[in-house]
Formats: C-alpha cells, sequence, structure tokens
C-alpha cells in the first residue's frame, strides 16, 4: 500500500473515532445536562456540587459507551488497570468542567439557570478535548497492527528442509615413528 493511501486508512479510522466518541459524549452530554438540572431544580445542593454530581453520573454511563462501542477493538486486557485509568483521567476531566462553572458562578456571580447551563457546557467542552486525547493515549490502548506483528498461527510456515549434517572431518592419523627415535 502506497503511503499515500495509509495516511488516508488512518486518517479514516481517526475520523470514525473521532465520530463514535461524539456520539458516547453527545449521550452524556444529555445525561450531565438533564442530571445537573433536576439537581439544580429540586434539590438545595449548591450549583458546583449539583454539577458534579452530575459529571460523575455522566462519566458511568460514558464509559459502558467508550468500552462497549467506541473502543470494543482495543486491548481488552487490563480491564483494572483501564477502569483505573479511565477513572483518574475523568476524574481530571470532571476538575477542568467543574473549575469553569466554579469560575462563573463563584467568580463572577453568573449562577442564574441558563448562565449555569451555559458554562457547565462550556466545562464540558473544554474537558472533552482532555478526555479524548487521554483516554486514546492512555485508557483504551490500541492493540498492536496486524500487519506489523504476527501470531505463530498466522506467521507463514516455511517449508521443512533437511540440512545434512556437517560430514566429519578426517582424522589424520599420527603414529610415532618409532625408527627414527
Amino acid at each position: 500500500m502506497s503511503e499515500r493511501g495509509a495516511l488516508r486508512d488512518r486518517l479514516d479510522l481517526l475520523a470514525r473515532e473521532i465520530a463514535k466518541f461524539g456520539v458516547v459524549g453527545a449521550v452524556g452530554l444529555v445525561v450531565n445536562i438533564a442530571v445537573s438540572n433536576l439537581l439544580w431544580r429540586y434539590t438545595d445542593i449548591p450549583t458546583v456540587r449539583a454539577g458534579l454530581l452530575a459529571t460523575f453520573v455522566a462519566i458511568l454511563c460514558n464509559y459502558v459507551g467508550f468500552r462497549y462501542w467506541t473502543y470494543r477493538d482495543r486491548d481488552k486486557s487490563g480491564r483494572t488497570r483501564e477502569l483505573t485509568l479511565f477513572l483518574l483521567f475523568s476524574a481530571v476531566g470532571a476538575v477542568i468542567e467543574t473549575g469553569v462553572l466554579y469560575a462563573a458562578t463563584y467568580g463572577f456571580g453568573w449562577n442564574s439557570p441558563v448562565q449555569s447551563n451555559v458554562f457547565k457546557i462550556v466545562g464540558i467542552g473544554v474537558a472533552t478535548l482532555f478526555r479524548f486525547w487521554s483516554y486514546r493515549s492512555w485508557v483504551f490502548k490500541a492493540l498492536p497492527d496486524k500487519e506489523g506483528v504476527l501470531s505463530e498461527a498466522e506467521a507463514p510456515v516455511a517449508p521443512a528442509v533437511s540440512v545434512p549434517a556437517p560430514a566429519a572431518a578426517p582424522v589424520a592419523r599420527v603414529e610415532a615413528d618409532t625408527a627414527r627415535r
């Protein structure tokens, strides 16, 4: 395959990955905004705490979508490691997302329902860039390229070649010449 064709294939795969990530993220966005608004409207939980709780509900929802749809073809051997890293990077994303909401709410006093939703979405947007990079780089690691690494079952079998044993070197007998002594 030419370099141009290989590049086109890689860009197509990346575009599909971004699209799938976006669909799962959109579902997470709806969950996040819905839970936030329910908590803001029907509870006395402060704006930022309610936003953080909604983020964690969306994170759990997103893990299922990422693992079983977006990154289903990725390495599944270390689920404990994967879940630990997912939660770690999701927590960093939650700090980014909640930090934007916190700055708007307590830094600028913008805490009307519309303003809270706007800054919640802005925070989600900024955190999404970090999450995409971290999930694809560290959490859902790509399997080795199939063309680059062949397993024993896929490796071509070379025909058996009979290699003769090296011929024995002639042994020179050295006999003592008793007559000359």
